[in-house]
């Protein structure tokens, strides 16, 4: 596997800020606070509903997630990539690689 990863995904974490997100995924996983995919979380940042989004930078190809950084900063949303979508999909559960990579963290409904 390559260590280059596409210029496009941008800010990409490094290794100990990756570790920490990979573990806060978890923990929404275990809380019932994800939703997995692209169309998931384009819903969930039309609707408001996101508070961080986390994708894969070696998804294929790129740009079917590069309208998500556009959505996120229109509404004030963070953002961040990730090296791996094997790693981030182990850590939601996940069991297929090549699933689709970006994560969207949803407010508790009250």
């Amino acid at each position: 596997m390559s260590d280059e990863v596409n210029p496009k995904a941008y800010p990409l974490a490094d290794a100990v800020l990756t570790e920490k997100i990979l573990e806060l995924v978890k923990q929404a996983v275990s809380y019932k606070q994800m939703k997995k995919g692209a169309n998931e979380a384009t819903k969930a940042l039309n609707r408001g509903l996101a508070e961080f989004i986390v994708m894969a930078a070696d998804a294929e190809p790129l740009e079917i997630l590069l309208h998500l950084p556009l959505l996120c900063e229109d509404k004030n949303v963070p953002y961040v990539f990730v090296r791996s979508k094997v790693n981030l999909g182990r850590c939601c559960g996940v069991k297929r690689p090549s699933s689709p990579a970006p994560y969207c963290r949803t407010k508790a409904r009250s």
